[in-house]
């Protein structure tokens, strides 16, 4: 089967939706969604949407704050560029309808780690939700957006890949999972809004969709990519049994809430004068140093001290959850670890979302724009979904028409079923591990090497093993995360200092210049 768009969209939560919607006022739009338009990691953003909207705040202050935060690695130009387009960005989701948490004097506003004021707006504890619940009714009613849902990207078709003379993106080949069938969608303009790759490691608070799609098709394709190091471990997941990446969120700090050790002790004073408002890297380190100097399974996030029915308003979906689970958070605190949550670097792209390749634009977690440098701010990445989105979409609405060559549908005639599924598992499986054991929180040379010799081992079969069976969604997602557990040791490795997220103890020293780490790789024709 075959489907032709005037713009292709892969990927269906925040920077994937807006798109389509803007574009769909004037064009034929077709949405890649790896399961549904409701399941992205958009929908699990808890504490908001970082913007300037008070009248005590500034653009200055903004940009300060994520430069501190993101060890002044940032892009200066895509920071105030993101930042200055703050309002506008809120403004039109408001004008879609989001429910966005209103006082006596607007819009509430809540403080987060790294920030110096009020600025994050919100929707109770579950603002990516009421994001995407409200902009997927308005995907649903619009005609001019066909969403193909259970289908998984599988590569990008490019003009090298056809033998042309051009590099120019045609659009990409996808799996439909429900039927198994591979279908061919073509466009002149394709726009990655895939998300990030927090599932490369054992304990995350990402969705299980979150495999790194984006980032390894563009690779494959002949993109730059850049600062794949730099991998956000939020300091609070839920310490639970029965709870799956369910993330506390950073808004809880942001409104009193203390970090404590099991004898009810606060730390966070001894590691930063910021305390529990310092950055999530240092949060999340700190946490880390003190479970392994104590042998700590955990450490605890108090807020009990606030009154209940501060609790009920402001952290609904925490209060209840936590509940369910047999903790009343107005009674007790809640036990946390850190977990891989942001992929601050991604496919290098400028400040109209444009990559490397002709016609092939990257919005959201996928791309490295240069606002995160070493470490995200909490709260900018919707707010980047938002603003890149937009530049992507003025963009490819300048451009002249451009035509679209006839694509090859795709050839399955070489390849059998398989015969051992459980490779894929086990494969699975093993990735994760390590990279949480060697590419974690803190790190050394020897532990990058250890994981790079077993992603060379796994790659070899999982690429032998894609060259001979019939595709699967498991086995693309397998073949997208072994390519991202590899470019973020590799850019690891390049990094000869400790910045951000990064934290080397083989170079525990910041250098004097901040520098980015940029792969490159040239484009290849695939069989």
């Amino acid at each position: 089967m075959a489907f032709r768009f005037d713009i292709l969209v892969i990927g269906s939560g925040l920077a994937g939706q807006s798109a389509a919607l803007r574009l769909a006022n004037t064009c034929k739009v077709g949405l890649i969604s790896k399961r549904t338009l409701e399941d992205s990691a958009s929908s699990w953003a808890q504490g908001g949407i970082a913007a300037v909207l008070d009248s005590q705040d500034s653009i200055e202050s903004h940009i300060r704050d994520t430069i501190t935060a993101g060890a002044f690695l940032n892009d200066p130009a895509a920071t105030r560029f993101v930042i200055e387009n703050g309002r506008r960005a809120i403004d039109w989701l408001v004008e879609q309808g989001v429910p966005f948490t209103r006082d006596q004097a607007g819009y509430h506003l809540t403080r987060e780690g790294g920030h110096s004021a009020r600025r994050v707006i919100h929707v109770a504890d579950t603002t990516g939700l009421a994001v995407q619940e409200t902009l997927t009714r308005k995907v649903r009613q619009n005609s001019n957006i066909t969403a193909l849902e259970r289908h998984i990207a599988i590569d990008l078709i490019t003009g090298d890949k056809l033998g042309l003379a051009d590099k120019r993106c045609y659009g990409a080949y996808a799996l439909d999972s429900d039927s198994g069938e591979v279908v061919t969608v073509s466009a002149p303009h394709t726009l990655i809004a895939t998300g990030g790759a927090g599932k490369v490691y054992l304990y995350t608070t990402n969705p299980d969709t979150s495999t790194g799609d984006g980032i390894a098709m563009a690779w494959r394709a002949g993109c730059r990519v850049a600062n794949m190091e730099f991998i956000q471990f939020h300091p609070t997941c839920l310490y639970h049994p029965q709870a799956k990446s369910f993330l506390i969120s950073e808004a809880v700090r942001g409104e009193g809430g203390l970090l404590l050790l099991p004898d009810g002790t606060r730390f966070m004073p001894e590691h930063d004068r910021r305390a529990e408002l310092a950055p999530r890297d240092v949060v999340a380190r700190a946490i880390d140093f003190e479970m392994k100097k104590r042998g700590l399974d955990c450490v605890y996030l108090d807020i009990s001290h606030k009154p209940a029915e501060f609790l009920s308003e402001h952290f609904p979906n925490i209060l209840a959850r936590c509940l369910e689970l047999g903790i009343d958070i107005t009674r007790q605190a809640i036990p946390v670890v850190p977990a891989a949550h942001y992929t601050c670097g991604g496919i290098v792209t400028d400040l109209r979302a444009r990559t490397s390749i002709p016609g092939l634009y990257v919005a959201g977690e996928a791309s490295c724009t240069g606002l995160h440098g070493a470490n995200r701010l909490a709260s900018n990445s919707l707010l980047e979904c938002l603003v890149f989105s937009e530049a992507a979409v003025n963009d490819i609405l300048a451009q002249p028409a451009i035509d679209v060559p006839d694509l090859p549908e795709w050839d399955a005639s070489r390849v059998a079923d398989p015969d051992e599924e459980i490779v894929i598992s086990h494969n699975w499986d093993e990735l994760r591990r390590f990279m949480w054991d060697y590419v974690g929180i803190v790190r050394t040379t020897k532990r990058l090497q250890r994981a790079q010799h077993r992603i060379r081992l796994l790659k070899r079969e999982i690429d032998e093993y894609y060259s001979n069976f019939r595709v699967s969604h498991d086995l693309l997602e397998l073949r997208n995360l072994v390519v991202t557990a590899d470019l973020i040791v590799r850019c690891a490795l390049q990094r000869r200092e400790s910045r951000g997220l990064h934290f080397s103890r083989d170079y525990p020293d910041m250098l004097p210049k901040a520098k980015n780490t940029q792969l490159r790789r040239q484009s290849r024709r695939y069989p």
